[in-house]
């Protein structure tokens, strides 16, 4: 039996590409993920399930937060989503089918070449979701929607822009 410890002296940084594509139905504001994929850059994976699983945990976080995770308060401050019967969370049936695929650079800070896996699927989620939408209805001139992007928040964004684009024809 052994006993050790490591400290490095510099990070080390994993990274990825992650590719978001959704369908809005303009009449509802409904979004669906058609297809999703990533790579990403964990260093040596040491364990090729676990690592899978900790970045599917990771988009399922950040694909709940673009479209359905929010923390919402009376006038009184009082929270209104006080257990996970009042909060929405994504489920398997929100999902389509992902495509983890890795592309592992050992990093030299350390001596196994690892990286964090934790945190990449909930950060290159975020920005691929609410791109993916914010792209979908940028024919409408959109460049921007609040997060979580609701059916009732996309819905409104699509009747402003109509709107303005209405009053412009005037």
């Amino acid at each position: 039996m052994g006993a050790g410890a490591f400290a490095a002296d510099v990070p080390s940084f994993p990274n990825g590409c992650h590719i978001c594509e959704v369908e809005l139905d303009p009449e509802t504001g409904a979004v669906a993920l058609d297809r999703y994929a990533v790579v990403d850059d964990i260093g040596t994976v040491v364990n090729p399930l676990l690592a899978k699983g900790q970045i599917m945990g990771g988009i399922a976080q950040g694909i709940g937060q673009v479209l359905m995770e929010d923390k919402a308060y009376d006038a009184a401050g009082q929270v209104l989503a006080g257990s996970f019967m009042d909060y929405a969370m994504p489920r398997a049936d929100d999902f389509c089918a992902v495509v983890i695929e890795d592309n592992p650079v050992p990093t030299p800070t350390n001596p196994l070449g690892v990286k964090g896996a934790g945190e990449a699927g909930t950060v290159g989620s975020l920005s691929a979701g609410v791109n993916a939408i914010v792209d979908a209805l940028s024919v409408l001139g959109i460049r921007h929607i609040d997060t979580p992007c609701t059916p009732y928040r996309v819905w409104q964004a699509i009747a402003s822009a109509r709107a303005r684009h209405a009053a412009v024809l005037r």
